[in-house]
């Protein structure tokens, strides 16, 4: 309203009204661009001069759409900043569902660290528990590889035999002291027969007691009985007379519902006649409709019928009709095919005139042709002459040419076989160094080898002297603790005799200190007696040269 009231000025600036000072080029005012400007030439006194408020209003009408999109715009990203901020300030409280959700998420976390750690221990526990099996096992299974050995089962076999050489001794002994130990038995056995008669009277008086307590009882029980007897029959009698009472309201009842479900009888009975007379009519009205049907289908039938009858009628007609066409057509292609073959008898004739003269015209061009190549066989063999004698000149050259070749090929073979028969000699060289190389390799290696079985040999001298001292400790542990119990100890010490083999003959201290068997040309196969006196080794000296290499060298074995 106040734009609309202040009238437009024309002609410039309005009188008595001074000019503000503006920064500039004087038009940040009204947001004009410091870029437009009046055209020159342009007449001032023509010019509108509008006031700033109608300046406004004509651009809010102009710019209002980009403004309220801008303004849209604007409200949309406040709301999503703050609904940024919203989330990122609930993010982290604890009484929502995320809050609850992340929780949970953690709570579930820390249970299955926890629950992974008590399953860690027990996969730990399980594993030690495993080895401690698998350590017990391998214990028992070397003890009873360790019993499997047959010194020990000997030594086994010789701590039984002192067993039972143990046990005839206590026999023998049990013999000597028989008889008194019977007396000292009948003895005990009188005492023992005493004290159980004893006992036996002091039983029968505590039984006696207990009879006489328990008649005691039992009479206390007998008129405890005949009182509660009395109570019941008193309660009984209230029972029955409480029972009638129920039993007459429960007729009342029963006469009640009685004709309560007479009554609903009657009443089905006349909502059920009211219901068949409801579908006898409905059953009427059904069938009239039925018959009217019927009434529709025959007439639709009889129409169907009429039709197919003018249909059949129509279609002989049309049968007649082309019947008479199809005469007037066959009688047309008659004619045609008259004139037909008229046309083709006189080109027939047309054709036969035209191939004689054709035929003459082919005849005169053969013996024209035959004549031309008469003439071209007879250029053609002095053309082939000229060309035979100057092949002729040419495989000459080319003869000395490959003469030339020849000698060449025979110069470059020469000169491949002698490469060839150098490349052979140095390949001799290398596998003579080869084989040389060969040679030294398997002479180390036998020689490791005998190494090896040399080192083997004393691992198992090592091995069957630390078995040798595991069995005499372990053989003088038992015969300690049979020395303490038992007196024939001879066995176990022929079993624990030094030296593996169970042999007579003498230990073998560089063979790991084994006992071996010798055994007779008998048929038993009884091992020889171990015999060792001075004359069997003063006849081996005497027999036995001290020096092998004098031997050797008197019998030629010299390399």
């Amino acid at each position: 309203m106040d734009a609309a009231a202040r009238p437009a000025v024309l002609y410039g600036r309005r009188k008595g009204q001074r000019p503000e000072p503006t920064p500039a080029n004087g038009l940040e005012e009204y947001n004009v661009p410091d870029s437009i400007f009046l055209p020159t030439g342009v007449d001032l006194r023509q010019v509108t001069v509008l006031p700033k408020a109608e300046w406004v209003r004509i651009r809010d009408s102009v710019d209002s759409a980009a403004r309220e999109a801008a303004r849209i715009h604007a409200e949309r990203k406040e709301r999503k900043d703050m609904h940024l901020r919203s989330k990122a300030v609930v993010k982290n409280w604890p009484n929502t569902i995320a809050g609850q959700a992340q929780r949970k998420l953690k709570a579930k976390k820390l249970r299955e660290e926890k629950e992974e750690e008590e399953r860690k221990l027990l996969d730990l526990e399980e594993a030690q528990f495993q080895a401690a099996k698998r350590k017990e096992a391998i214990e028992q299974a070397k003890t009873y590889q360790y019993y499997q050995n047959e010194r020990v089962k000997g030594l086994h076999k010789a701590l039984l035999l002192t067993e039972v050489l143990k046990e005839r001794d206590a026999q023998i002994e049990f013999k000597k002291t028989k008889p008194d130990i019977y007396k000292k038995k009948e003895e005990e056995m009188e005492r023992e027969r005493e004290k159980a008669i004893l006992k036996e009277q002091e039983k029968a008086y505590e039984r006696y007691m207990n009879r006489q307590a328990l008649c005691r009882d039992h009479l206390e029980q007998i008129k405890e009985h005949k009182h509660q007897a009395e109570l019941d029959k008193l309660e009984a009698k209230k029972e029955g007379e409480e029972i009638q009472r129920l039993i007459e309201l429960y007729e009342l009842e029963v006469q009640r519902k009685n004709e309560k479900k007479l009554e609903e009888k009657l009443e089905h009975r006349k909502m059920h006649c009211a219901h068949v007379a409801d579908q006898d009519i409905l059953k009427a009205i059904e069938k009239q409709k039925q018959e009217e049907e019927n009434d529709k289908i025959r007439a639709h039938f009889r129409a169907k019928q009429n039709m197919a009858k003018l249909r059949r009628e129509k279609e002989t007609e049309m049968n007649r009709l082309m019947q008479e066409r199809r005469d007037i057509t066959i009688n047309h292609l008659a004619e045609q095919m008259k004139q037909t073959f008229e046309r083709i008898d006189e080109r027939v004739a047309r054709d036969v005139a035209e191939r004689e003269a054709e035929w003459e015209k082919e005849l005169k061009e053969k013996e024209e042709k035959t004549k031309a190549e008469l003439k071209s066989i007879a250029e053609h063999r002095a053309t082939v002459i000229k060309m035979k004698e100057e092949r002729e000149r040419e495989a000459r050259l080319e003869g000395k040419e490959k003469l030339h070749e020849l000698m060449e090929a025979d110069r470059i073979y020469l000169e491949m076989e002698k490469d060839k028969k150098r490349r052979n000699r140095n390949e001799n060289i290398k596998m003579q160094e080869t084989q040389i190389q060969q040679m030294v390799e398997k002479r180390a290696k036998e020689q490791h080898e005998k190494q090896a079985e040399l080192n083997y040999e004393a691992q198992k001298e090592v091995i069957a002297i630390c078995k040798e001292r595991e069995f005499q400790e372990y053989a003088n542990q038992v015969i300690d603790s049979e020395s303490k119990t038992a007196r024939n100890i001879y066995p176990l010490l022929k079993a624990a005799k030094e030296g593996a083999g169970g042999g007579h003959g003498p230990v073998y201290r560089e063979r790991g200190g084994i006992r071996p068997s010798y055994q007779a040309r008998d048929i038993n196969g009884t091992q020889l007696p171990s015999y060792n006196c001075n004359t069997t080794e003063e006849i081996k000296e005497l027999n036995t040269n001290g020096n092998i290499q004098q031997t050797k060298g008197r019998l030629g074995f010299t390399w």
